[in-house]
Parts: C-alpha cells; sequence; structure tokens
C-alpha cells in the first residue's frame, strides 16, 4: 500500500524538501502539486523505490490512488494553518522574536497595572520600593524559570550539570518552565517583603492579580511559534500545526481512517492547546481575580484563588494538549509532568482560601504613603 502525500494548489502550508528514504519519518511533501512520494510506503512497511521513467505496478497503483482521493468530494473546509514567522522584526544581525516581546509586554503590562493598584493604598509602599518588587521578580521569572526547565524537562535530564553546565545559560534555544517562574517569583517576593517588613502573604495577593497577564502573552507567544500543539480533534476550530507533521504521520501510521483528511490538508487538526490556556489562564484569571481584588479582602484569599484556578485550569487542559516528547506521559497513558506539579497548587490553594476564613484584612495605605 502506497502512502501519497501532496499538495493543492490551495495549500498554504510550504513545501519541505525530502531526504530518499526518510519521507515517512519526516512526513515531508514534494513541491510539484499532485506529485506522489515515489517508493513511500504507509504505515511502517519496507519502502520501495522506483526510478523515473520506469515501468511497474507502483507508478499505476500510485496514479489510480490520486485520480482517487482528487476526485472525492471535499468534506471539510479548509482549517486554519498555525504558520507565522516567529521573528517579528531585525535590527542589523539580532533578530527580535514574538516571543520575547510578548515577555516584554508581559513585564510592562504588570508594571502599569502594579502602580496603578499601589497609587490606590493597596500596598503600603513607595513607587521606589515597588520598582524593586519588579525588578526582583522579573529575575525571579527568567532563573526560576530556566533553571526548573533544565530539571525537570531538558532531553538529556540532569546529566546537564556535570556534562555541560553551559546549557543552563543557552536561553535562545527555548525551554522555560511557569512552575519555576512562580518559585522564582515566591523567593524574590519573600526577600522584598523581608526587607520592607511586609507579610509575604500581603504581597503576594497584591502580586496575584497581575500575573494571569503575562501568562495569556506567554501562550500567545507559543503559539506563534507554533508549539505545545494539542491532540488531534475534529472539532470546527481544530488547526494545522506544520510543526507537528512527524507527530501526524506517526498518528496516521495508528489510525488510517484520517488518512484522506492527512492529505486533504498537508496535517491533522489539533486542538490549540495554547489558545485554551491563553484564554483560561490569561483571560479568565484576569478578569476573576482583578475583580475579587477590588476592593480589599480578608489575607491569603486572593494568593489561594490564583493557586486554585492556574492549578485547575492547567491540569484540565493538560487533557487535551500533547506532553513534551523528551517525557511523554509519566503514568496511565495520560499523566503529564504539567499535571503533577500544578496538583500542588490546587491543594495550596484550597488550604490558603480555608486560612483567610480567619485571616485579617490588610488596610488601604494612607494617602501619605502614595507618594
Amino acid at each position: 500500500m502506497k502512502l501519497l502525500i501532496f499538495r493543492s494548489k490551495s495549500d498554504p502550508t510550504p513545501a519541505l524538501p525530502c531526504k530518499q528514504g526518510r519521507e515517512h519519518s519526516r512526513g515531508c511533501f514534494t513541491p510539484a502539486i499532485a506529485t506522489p512520494l515515489i517508493g513511500q510506503s504507509a504505515f511502517g512497511h519496507s519502502p520501495r523505490t522506483s526510478k523515473a521513467g520506469s515501468s511497474g505496478g507502483a507508478a499505476t497503483d500510485a496514479a489510480r490512488l490520486h485520480l482517487v482521493f482528487a476526485n472525492r468530494p471535499h468534506t471539510m473546509t479548509q482549517p486554519f494553518t498555525v504558520h507565522f514567522n516567529p521573528v517579528a522584526f531585525g535590527i542589523g544581525p539580532v533578530q527580535v522574536h514574538w516571543y520575547g516581546l510578548m515577555y516584554l509586554l508581559g513585564f510592562l503590562c504588570v508594571a502599569v497595572l502594579g502602580e496603578y493598584r499601589r497609587r490606590r493604598g493597596r500596598l503600603p509602599v513607595s513607587r521606589d520600593a515597588l520598582s524593586d518588587l519588579f525588578f526582583y521578580g522579573m529575575l525571579g521569572v527568567i532563573i526560576g524559570g530556566r533553571l526548573w526547565y533544565m530539571l525537570f524537562y531538558y532531553a538529556g535530564g540532569i546529566r546537564w550539570i556535570w556534562t555541560e553546565p553551559l546549557a543552563l545559560f543557552r536561553v535562545w534555544d527555548g525551554g522555560m518552565s511557569f512552575h519555576g517562574g512562580l518559585l522564582g517569583v515566591l523567593a524574590a517576593s519573600w526577600w522584598w517583603s523581608r526587607r520592607h517588613r511586609l507579610h509575604f502573604l500581603d504581597t503576594m495577593d497584591f502580586v496575584a492579580p497581575l500575573v494571569p497577564i503575562g501568562l495569556g502573552l506567554g501562550r500567545l507567544g507559543n503559539f506563534i511559534n507554533g508549539e505545545l500543539w494539542g491532540k488531534p480533534t475534529s472539532l470546527a476550530w481544530g488547526m494545522i500545526f506544520p510543526n507537528a507533521r512527524a507527530d501526524d504521520v506517526a498518528y496516521v501510521d495508528s489510525h488510517p481512517a484520517l488518512l484522506q483528511q492527512f492529505q486533504q490538508f498537508g496535517g491533522l487538526t489539533r486542538h490549540p492547546s495554547e489558545l485554551y490556556e491563553m484564554v483560561l489562564e490569561g483571560a479568565v484569571m484576569f478578569i476573576v481575580i482583578w475583580l475579587v481584588s477590588m476592593k480589599p479582602r480578608p489575607r491569603y484569599l486572593v494568593s489561594g484563588l490564583f493557586a486554585l484556578m492556574y492549578g485547575c485550569f492547567r491540569v484540565a487542559v493538560e487533557f487535551v494538549r500533547l506532553p513534551d516528547p523528551q517525557l511523554g506521559y509519566l503514568a496511565f497513558g495520560w499523566v503529564t509532568m504539567g499535571q503533577l506539579q500544578s496538583l500542588p497548587l490546587i491543594a495550596i490553594g484550597l488550604w490558603l482560601l480555608a486560612l483567610s476564613r480567619n485571616a485579617p484584612t490588610l488596610p488601604l495605605a494612607p494617602i501619605a504613603a502614595k507618594a
């Protein structure tokens, strides 16, 4: 049986060059329209090659199969293809990526909204002191996020510590973890709170409503990069991820019924899990927590609400998001590292909400402390 992969005139995805004998493993496409990949066998059988102009049944079978699929009516409209240029602009030899801009925009939003809350007396500190908090928090996000990724998600395990310690600083290769960034922010906020003689959870209750904006923008950056895609789906909003082509080929290998969709669109429609997280962890969490924190609340309540909502949303989205390929599923064919690391947040969130029932409420700062 031959697996024919071809492009239609309406297919916006770029053609990828193929190396002889590796077409199936890469899921690549020939640039010629409706040209089969001669020699590519379906579903793991040994490939056979044919020379141009040779006679035989292989070329005849390929032509017949192509005509069958070409004459079938389209059963789906063309889905959206996630294919953006990750580089926003360049300044000489320096390329500025959209993902980095999302981080920068997130930090700016946190600073602006944080100053808005400070001027309304939500934390009794000066503007300079608040700027210090944001600076230390930014360092915590970067250092904690990168270190946590290297400890739990790096493809080579923790051997990098003694084999290639400089890998920790190769941030341009990608690799950041929310849970590590959160721990970094907690550590920075604890140290800053001690310096200013403030209760640590009062500081976190102040910061919690600001964080979801950064989370949502970060997931938007993941979407632009075409990474962290979800599982295949037949839902109307499913999208094609060209970077997931190798996963698509492997999935079609075990689900032959999806072969026609794969050939028609150049890939499988998948859950845009980055957008799910952008909406839930970004927009929904920001709206809910911001509205709750608009008036003074008992200590622990806002932080507990943040931890509970993030933990629940992250665990839920992980059910439709593919795990990191270097880790896969950790247990039962569905448990992911993201879920395991988010469960403690749910427990901590419930515990903080329980504590808030008998906790004091931080009064608004007097006008003199707002300068």
